[in-house]
């Protein structure tokens, strides 16, 4: 009979960290894209080497039109995104919480929900002008119904027997949401959040093209009107990076947030 201790198999298929993977991944195809563009394999017209783009990034940096873009976008998808997930919290509390809310709020979410958010800008802009406040409007409404569907979902997901449990120990209802309710939805709620933040990013940038002189948007339709494939991919690159620091953000608030489990 063997000694030879047996492999503890009980990981429950929990992610386990793997250092520089992705940078490696990722340094491994700059590093062809880069052959491929300098051998001649790719037209530098369509597909310009990361090289160039680099290049297009600094110039945009030294001719301070990279911060200008960027602190526009920036203003306009903090605030949307923070008046959308306000409302669509109170909101998708309400629904999760009161029947009388959710029996009317339901069938408003489900009939407004899958209209395309960017063909109200005309709108929006007819009634709000075509300053900020369309866009930011635009912004907020995407924001807006996926984060009630989080919400409502993820109280509606929330075990009622520990609901029963703290109402009949005679806990306020105040105590039933604070400590029963809101930590059983918050992993729901805080994955709405990051659906939320992409959805709020592609608006930003529909946005952007259709009304406004700077932004990253902007930008982006300007370089592709005129065939800077450099400058054009400099923008997609600042967009990517907007969009892993958000995540990357919000992954930082999920596990202090998260902590228990």
């Amino acid at each position: 009979m063997s000694d030879r201790p047996v492999e503890f198999r009980g990981l429950g298929f929990a992610p386990q960290p793997v250092r520089y993977a992705a940078l490696a991944a990722f340094a491994v195809l700059l590093a062809i894209w880069e052959y491929a563009g300098r051998a001649g394999l790719v037209s530098p017209i369509f597909l310009p080497p990361p090289s160039t783009i680099a290049k297009a990034l600094a110039d945009l940096w030294a001719q301070g039109l990279l911060l200008r873009h960027l602190s526009e976008s920036a203003y306009r998808l903090v605030f949307g995104w923070g008046l959308g997930t306000f409302v669509g919290l109170a909101a998708g509390f309400a629904m999760g919480i009161w029947s009388v809310s959710r029996a009317i709020g339901v069938p408003f979410v489900s009939a407004l929900f899958p209209i395309p958010k960017i063909s109200l800008l005309p709108l929006l802009i007819l009634w709000l002008g075509i300053g900020e406040a369309s866009k930011v409007a635009t912004i907020a409404l995407g924001v807006f119904f996926p984060t009630v569907i989080a919400t409502y979902a993820a109280i509606d997901a929330v075990p009622r027997n520990l609901i029963r449990m703290g109402q009949s120990f005679g806990l306020p209802t105040s105590d039933v949401l604070r400590k029963i309710v809101l930590p059983g939805a918050l992993p729901g709620i805080l994955a709405g959040f990051r659906i939320s933040s992409s959805i709020a990013l592609i608006l930003l940038v529909s946005a952007e093209m259709i009304g406004a002189q700077y932004g990253i948007g902007a930008f982006v339709l300007q370089a592709g009107n005129l065939m800077l494939t450099d400058q054009l991919l400099a923008g997609v690159v600042i967009l990517s990076i907007l969009g892993l620091a958000i995540g990357t953000g919000l992954g930082q608030l999920e596990k202090r947030l998260l902590r228990w489990r």
